[in-house]
């Protein structure tokens, strides 16, 4: 199998005047092209520093990262801000929508910065509100959309530039039950139809969607388990 993110030795210090806090202390990871990958932890336990370093929003203070064949880990913020739009499309529990803009223009944004014309934009971003079944709600704003809906525009968002991989951060913490199995099952059609998925997540039910569950804990490596192993570890503990 192709690998599309392969970490090496991975480090993150914050300093804290001249006091090194190390917040990842060597994680080394490989993640294949299409597959369905939950990170879990505690807080604290490096998972969001993990992802912005993966959606190339923070740079490693140690080790090399490796992102589609590019060695990410030494770019510049320039280099790095074109990686992340032509390489990574985001999805956060803050869904980030423009309330002045229709379901089609919040979508078409990040095509704005990728220098595409008003009607091309806008027919990507149909395409991408098709496939997350929201196509008859395009032209209404986020106050005429149920959270559901939402986090949808928000998933179609981070499709519409057709990236390498699909980063979701807590996509369902502001979601009732319901909706949030709704929501975990478009993410299933998404990697079907051939993206590569990675989600943080806290909750054990949310990382149970997933193909492969890899636990951090104080920085390090815990665990990284397949699907079965990760629900015959869940039986094992209730």
């Amino acid at each position: 199998m192709e690998t599309i993110i392969q970490l090496e030795n991975i480090e993150k210090a914050y300093f804290m005047g001249t006091q090194a806090v190390p917040v990842l202390k060597g994680i080394t990871l490989g993640i294949n092209k299409n597959e369905y990958v939950a990170l879990m932890g505690p807080s604290g336990s490096g998972k969001s520093t993990l992802m912005n370093i993966l959606g190339c929003l923070d740079s490693p203070t140690g080790g090399k990262y490796i992102l589609n064949s590019k060695d990410v880990s030494k770019m510049s913020d320039n280099d790095l801000a074109e990686v992340r739009n032509t390489e990574i499309g985001f999805v956060f529990q803050q869904f980030n929508l423009l309330p002045r803009l229709s379901a089609v223009e919040n979508v078409a944004l990040p095509l704005i910065y990728a220098g595409i014309n008003k009607k091309d934009r806008l027919e990507r971003a149909m395409e991408a509100l098709k496939k997350v079944g929201l196509a008859d709600r395009s032209h209404h704003k986020s106050n005429e959309l149920s959270g559901g809906q939402i986090q949808r525009v928000a998933i179609a968002r981070a499709l519409v530039n057709n990236p390498s991989i699909l980063l979701a951060d807590e996509p369902t913490g502001n979601l009732d039950s319901k909706t949030s199995v709704e929501v975990m099952e478009i993410f299933g059609k998404i990697q079907e139809a051939g993206n590569t998925v990675v989600l943080v997540t806290h909750e054990e039910d949310i990382a149970s969607y997933a193909h492969r569950v890899v636990r951090l804990k104080d920085g390090l490596l815990e665990s990284d388990k397949n699907h079965k192993e990760y629900m015959e570890g869940k039986r094992v503990y209730v």
